[in-house]
Order: structure tokens, then C-alpha cells, then sequence
């Protein structure tokens, strides 16, 4: 009996090519020429909306989808723009434009911030997804799909 191929769903293992490029061509991430990328979906690897463009996807499957901001990273959000004190941060930590740290929330959960502008007292920090508010392309290749086991109650 022919096993039927395995379709992405929530808890699927998912191994894979992937781009992000932004509408005017600038590549801001790729596997191709590279590794592919393993992932297990539901556990936050990819973004929300990434991941709903999977859905339904078998191996040998290719997909480019054009992004709205909403479908992917979401808006910028001028509200998760924060001063922080420079006192905060090692006296030898070489703060520019551009660097990005890492954070953790007081629940424990990482979170990544760029550094936007250094002066005497503060540092302006950005913690909006460095994609957010960009139309993305999003190019996928499914390499293999390995769907969860079922677990039974004991």
C-alpha cells in the first residue's frame, strides 16, 4: 500500500530552503547554496504568518508568496521603541547604530533590540522585528515533512 505523501500541520518537523527578500530586491536571509533550516511548527522558529504559508505543503513542494507587513513581521510599531539608561550596559559594550543585542523580558524570554541612537545618558533601542513594516517575498523549498507521532494516554 502507497503511503501518502506528509502535508505540513501543526507539530509537523519541517526541513527546508527558505528566502526572505524585501520589494526592492535585498536579500535578508537565505538557506539556499547553504543548509537547509529544520523546524518543528507551533514553536516559534518562523513567524505566525510565515508559518500559515506553509500549511498544506508536502516535500518537493516550492512556494514564493509576496507578504504584506501584517502577513509577515507585522507593522513597526513606534511603541516598542524604548530609551534605556547607558548604565544598563558594560562601559566596554561598543554601542552604534545598528547593533543588535540581546534581551531578556523579565519572564525570562529572549528578545532581540537594535541599537538606533547612542547619547551621553541613554540608548535608544528598537525592539520591532528588523523586518517589521516590509512587504517580504518568501520563497520556500520542503525538503522533508515528518508529521508528530500521536501519543497515546496511558
Amino acid at each position: 500500500m502507497d503511503q501518502e505523501p506528509s502535508k505540513i500541520a501543526p507539530g509537523s518537523q519541517i526541513t527546508m530552503h527558505f528566502s526572505l527578500t524585501l520589494s526592492d530586491g535585498t536579500e535578508a536571509a537565505s538557506t539556499f547554496g547553504d543548509e537547509p533550516t529544520t523546524f518543528v511548527m507551533g514553536e516559534g522558529a518562523l513567524s505566525e504568518g510565515l508559518e500559515m504559508c506553509l500549511y498544506g505543503l508536502e516535500a518537493g513542494d516550492e512556494q514564493t508568496l509576496t507578504l504584506e507587513p501584517d502577513q509577515a513581521f507585522g507593522p513597526r510599531d513606534e511603541a516598542k521603541i524604548h530609551p534605556m539608561p547607558r548604565s544598563n550596559f558594560n562601559a566596554e559594550m561598543d554601542l552604534e547604530p545598528g547593533l543588535i543585542i540581546g534581551f531578556t523580558t523579565p519572564e525570562g524570554h529572549e528578545l532581540a533590540g537594535i541599537v538606533l541612537e547612542v547619547q551621553d545618558q541613554e540608548v535608544i533601542i528598537d525592539f520591532n522585528h528588523p523586518l517589521a513594516g516590509n512587504e517580504v517575498v518568501f520563497k520556500v523549498e520542503i525538503l522533508a515533512v515528518e508529521i508528530p507521532e500521536k501519543k497515546l494516554d496511558s
